[in-house]
């Protein structure tokens, strides 16, 4: 760039002179020069000064030569040196060189930018998010985070790191160019950051449809090419911009008042046939429902999600979603037909538990929010000459009760009857027949009845009926989406014309029917987890939950149909009903998994096939329990939000899928059920949303339960990095330990509320003041680390004072002299330790406390849900690895491999939910089979040990910027009852790229292959006594690039990497 100098312009901002010591760098320092035509020779020769290191790479025709010098202790210097395929090097002796394939240089100009050609190992932003969520469609935030990762792979190089970012965002894909974008263009922004960038274009508006990309520049200055665009669209910002009007069916039934008998209504069905004068730019239809609700636009679904909005307290707040619809409405002017589909849901519908135990209006199980769905929508349109029109809900609308959904009901299942099938009634041309169609009311008409309510051991009187929600918000989590289908493995006709379908795998959802069969036909479809040992479907644990979908026939035909308001958690599918003398194939049924849609983001395998199959195990119960919220079972009638369960998982959550849009719809769910009244003013319930109590009359919490109101957002926290999660619960959690202190002024641990405690424990009860005492401390120690990400410096101090006078406490009370805990139970020394309520000079006694007790138990664990969860990471910690390794490898009851070993493909509620020897009496052929989930999560968080000890990935700040990797196999022959572990390998993504971490042993070597994503920087420690027993790619580490030695622990070699895959071996030698 010549730029001309005169009076007033001192200075150029771009001017080639100033490039010169680019050259000087290049040639004296890296030492390349040019020793052949056409670069096809290269010459190196350091000349390194005073300087420690240099390292760069240099442009050729067949792609970027890399050198890296690097002076060694002896003040000799060491090269590597990767050069493209067909360039000869001259280089000095002992150079590592390596020959890397050539890359063909883009002649495009489309390909550059500024002028430089992003290198194919250089920085590739994806994965864009928007509020922790893929191309989001309906968000309510005014100022969103964007987020982008990086994956690292063998052709990149390391060291990767990114200096600064540049934001683009536009009304149009086509305008997402520098001095094009119309909503934002960020400029370029100096910083490393890809989590949470704040949005700082123009103000959003409700409706709009946002694109957007980002490119960036590494640590050479080179810029990316733009990332792949990203979309999110706007919901509706303000409570103004909603214009229509709850509207409902005419329903003036009593509320229903026989515990003794369903009530199972039909969904309703709601049309209304608009017209555009105009033809038509684009469309955005707004809904919501009190219950469940499937829009669809001209005989089209609006969405492939399931049961819409969601779950929230309805006396509270409802959910929205928000559907660009352009591509179901005619350009040109002319009429459409907006339809919609409504059920009970969690709204109406037989709710968990309620029937069973008799709690609810009437003890009826069922209208606990209220008696008849409602409906809202507008569908907005803009016009080819921009003008704007809405289309909302009114009683103009029609509804229907006569259509072909007889029965809809989570718990109960879905009654269709093809036979009252209504073809056409989502379409314009559709001509209502009065009989079956009347208009809409306005919801508010709807009766209010003043009922009784019961619920643990307690009556009042409610007002059940509609009342609108006082909030209306955009729904935050991931859509339910069908996530996978099965096919049937087997069939086998178990009685004559009933045949139980086998999928092979225990899973959260409905089947696909198709059946040719004559009009009339009823076809009764029952779901269980297990079978007999006749072959017959195993209900018992169901308890009051039918699980029964029916199908009549309308004949004529192949018919095709799976239902849309109700989920089973099952493996087997009874059918009856089929014509006499009917096969049964397996096509007849196809499984449809059904989860809230959370990318997979872990893996996990070692040497114990048995322990690999676990994992995979708790990657299904996942899947099964997440469906709105964190469910303790998909099948029984329970399904709820129960907060030990998802405190304990937590942390194996965020390794097996992305949850962080799940967790944070969730926690809204927590602080809005957390007690507002009464001297449990600030305790958050057992589960959220909490539509009734359960436990001791009057209870409403159990310690560690409790907790999960901190534990959960500090999780999320330490993961994804999030502190507006954190920010945004900061009063509720600040409200939680206050009650706690006024709870247990003392600090010494009380028992109030629910006494769940250790559940499950295997006969060693722990009292719940010490389990109380050690959460209020880890509580204390979680708010204090969050206080600090906050700046609340006094809030920090103040919950640091509370743990140090809880410590003290615990050691007043619980510790004896001899530094034993005087609460002799596995899980009293493991809830201590993990504390970290035990004096330092005291934890190897009370390590060795914890290591009496499970040899004195055969070897074998004791520990309840609370316990189980932290045994093997407290071990590891504490230097009995070796024992926590033989624990994750038992097949003793209890243990993770005894479930496996007994034909589990999920995770257990009980160790010994099924046993070969006692069926489903367990291991002492005592069990409740009613109280018997066989897709329960809460035993499956050991895979964090898994993660996190065993394969030794761990964040090193929240977010992730660095990451800590320590694989840490057992010594051989450790084990006596199984061959010890000799391999592990793990993989994360990451919120900010993919890393891993595999180790196994070679002969007398271990290799340690670990991954660092790009602009992350890594710290892994090696199990080697000296720096000299690891090489990398066969080199000492003083001559690996991106690598640092830290410092030599009793650990081993900790050593500092640079983003990257590298290859250690220790010893050998």
């Amino acid at each position: 760039c010549g730029a001309y100098c005169y009076e007033g312009f001192r200075h150029s901002l771009c001017h080639g002179w100033a490039s010169g010591p680019t050259s000087f760098l290049s040639r004296r320092v890296l030492g390349v020069t040019v020793a052949a035509p056409g670069m096809t020779k290269l010459r190196v020769e350091p000349q390194l000064g005073k300087l420690q290191w240099a390292e760069g790479t240099y442009p050729t025709p067949r792609g970027p030569l890399f050198v890296r010098h690097e002076k060694r202790p002896d003040g000799s210097v060491g090269t590597t040196i990767r050069a493209p395929e067909g360039i000869e090097i001259e280089g000095p002796p002992g150079a590592a060189i390596e020959s890397v394939a050539a890359v063909a240089i883009p002649s495009s100009s489309g390909e550059r930018y500024g002028g430089l050609t992003p290198p194919a190992d250089g920085l590739r932003p994806q994965g864009l998010l928007c509020e922790w969520l893929t191309d989001p469609s309906g968000i309510d935030a005014r100022a969103p985070r964007l987020c982008w990762r990086y994956e690292g792979g063998p052709n990149s190089r390391r060291g990767l790191r990114q200096t600064k970012y540049q934001i683009l965002a536009a009304s149009a894909p086509g305008l997402l160019e520098p001095g094009k974008a119309d909503r934002w263009d960020s400029g370029v922004v100096a910083s490393s950051e890809t989590l949470s960038i704040v949005w700082g274009g123009k103000p959003l508006v409700s409706g709009e449809r946002v694109h957007w990309t980002v490119r960036v520049w590494d640590e050479a200055g080179v810029p990316s090419r733009f990332a792949p665009p990203a979309t999110f669209l706007i919901g509706q910002l303000e409570a103004n911009d909603w214009k229509g009007e709850w509207i409902s069916t005419p329903d003036h039934s009593a509320v229903h008042a026989d515990p003794t008998t369903l009530h199972l209504p039909p969904a309703r069905r709601y049309r209304k046939v608009v017209g555009f004068p105009k033809p038509v730019k684009r469309g955005v239809l707004h809904g919501t429902a009190l219950g469940l609700v499937d829009w669809r636009i001209n005989g089209q679904p609006v969405s492939d999600a399931w049961f819409a909005p969601g779950w929230a307290d309805y006396a509270q707040r409802v959910h929205s979603r928000s559907h660009d619809v352009t591509h179901l409405l005619a350009k040109e002017p002319g009429a459409a037909c907006l339809a919609a589909e409504v059920a009970d849901g969690w709204y109406a519908g037989y709710l968990g538990y309620g029937l069973l135990v008799g709690y609810g209006p009437h003890r009826t199980g069922r209208n606990f929010y209220g008696t008849t769905p409602a409906l809202m929508g507008q569908l907005d349109v803009e016009y080819a000459d921009g003008t704007r029109e809405s289309f909302v809900t009114d009683t103009t609308w029609d509804v229907s009760s006569a259509g072909p959904t007889r029965e809809a009901d989570f718990l109960m299942g879905e009654r269709h009857d093809a036979r009252k099938a209504q073809p056409g009634w989502d379409t314009p041309g559709f001509e209502p027949e009065p009989q079956q169609w009347r208009r809409a009311i306005a919801a508010a008409a709807l009766p209010t009845e003043r009922v009784p309510f019961f619920e643990s051991g307690v009556e009042r009187e409610a007002a059940i009926g509609f009342a609108k929600p006082p909030r209306l918000v955009a729904s935050t989590a991931p859509p339910i989406r069908v996530v996978g289908e099965l096919p049937a493995r087997s069939v086998r006709e178990v009685q004559p014309g009933v045949f139980v379908f086998d999928f092979g795998q225990n899973f959260a959802g409905v089947v696909r029917l198709s059946v040719e069969a004559p009009s009339g036909t009823t076809i009764r479809l029952r779901h269980g987890e297990m079978l007999h040992a006749d072959g017959t479907l195993m209900t018992e644990n169901l308890r009051r939950a039918r699980a029964v979908d029916t199908y009549v026939c309308r004949g004529g035909g192949r018919e095709t149909w799976q239902p849309r308001f109700t989920y089973h958690g099952f493996q087997y599918v009874e059918v009856s009903g089929l014509p006499e003398g009917m096969t049964s194939p397996p096509s007849l049924l196809t499984g449809l998994v059904l989860s809230n849609d959370m990318p997979p983001t872990g893996g996990f395998a070692c040497s114990d096939p048995v322990m690999t199959k676990f994992w995979e195990n708790t990657t299904w119960t996942q899947r099964a329990n997440f469906i709105e919220v964190p469910t303790d079972c998909p099948q029984r009638d329970e399904r709820f939000g129960w907060m030990g369960d998802a405190q304990i998982y937590a942390r194996t959550a965020t390794f097996n899928a992305d949850v962080a849009a799940f967790f944070t719809k969730w926690l809204d769910d927590v602080e809005e059920a957390q007690i507002r009244h009464g001297t449990a003013a600030g305790a958050y319930p057992d589960y959220c949303p909490y539509p009734m109590a359960h436990g001791a009359p009057g209870a409403v919490h159990g310690t560690a339960w409790t907790d999960a109101g901190v534990i959960c957002p500090w999780t999320m926290w330490r993961v994804y990095g999030d502190t507006r999660l954190v920010e945004r619960h900061w009063a509720s959690m600040e409200r939680f330990m206050a009650w706690r202190l006024a709870a247990d002024p003392k600090l010494e641990g009380v028992n109030l509320g629910n006494t769940w405690g250790d559940w499950l424990n295997v006969q060693e009860e722990t009292p719940i003041e010490y389990v109380d005492l050690c959460y209020h401390a880890q509580s204390a120690r979680m708010m204090a680390e969050m206080a600090e990400a906050l700046g609340r410096g006094d809030a920090e101090a103040g919950y640091r004072r509370r743990l140090a006078d809880l410590a003290a406490s615990f050691r007043k009370k619980y510790l004896l002299p001899s530094g034993l805990v005087s609460v002799a139970t596995q899980s009293a020394c493991v809830l201590a330790l993990e504390a970290g309520v035990v004096p330092d000079d005291r934890i190897p006694v009370v390590t060795g406390q914890l290591v009496g007790r499970i040899a004195a138990n055969d070897t074998r664990m004791a520990t309840g849900f609370l316990g189980t969860k932290a045994i093997l990471p407290v071990l590891s910690a504490h230097g009995e690895h070796d024992l926590a390794c033989r624990l994750f490898q038992s097949r003793k009851f209890p243990s993770w491999g005894y479930e496996v070993e007994q034909g589990a493909n999920t995770v257990w509620e009980r160790w010994d939910s099924y046993t070969k020897e006692h069926g489903f009496n367990g291991a002492t052929g005592s069990n409740n089979a009613a109280m018997n989930s066989f897709s329960h999560y809460a035993f499956g968080a050991v895979m964090e040990w898994g993660f996190r000890s065993l394969a030794g990935i761990d964040v090193g700040e929240p977010g992730g910027a660095t990451v800590h990797l320590h694989p840490r196999l057992p010594s051989r022959d450790s084990n006596p009852d199984l061959p010890a572990i000799d391999w592990v390998k793990a993989d994360w993504r990451s919120p900010r790229g993919t890393v891993r971490s595999h180790a196994r042993r070679v002969g007398d070597k271990l290799e340690v292959s670990v991954t660092i994503p790009p602009n992350t920087v890594g710290r892994l420690v090696v199990p080697a006594k000296e720096p000299e027993d690891v090489t990398e790619g066969g080199r000492a580490m003083a001559l690996v690039p991106g690598v640092r030695v830290m410092e030599t622990t009793d650990a081993g070699v900790v050593l500092a990497l640079e983003s990257g895959e590298y290859l250690f071996v220790v010893g050998g030698r």
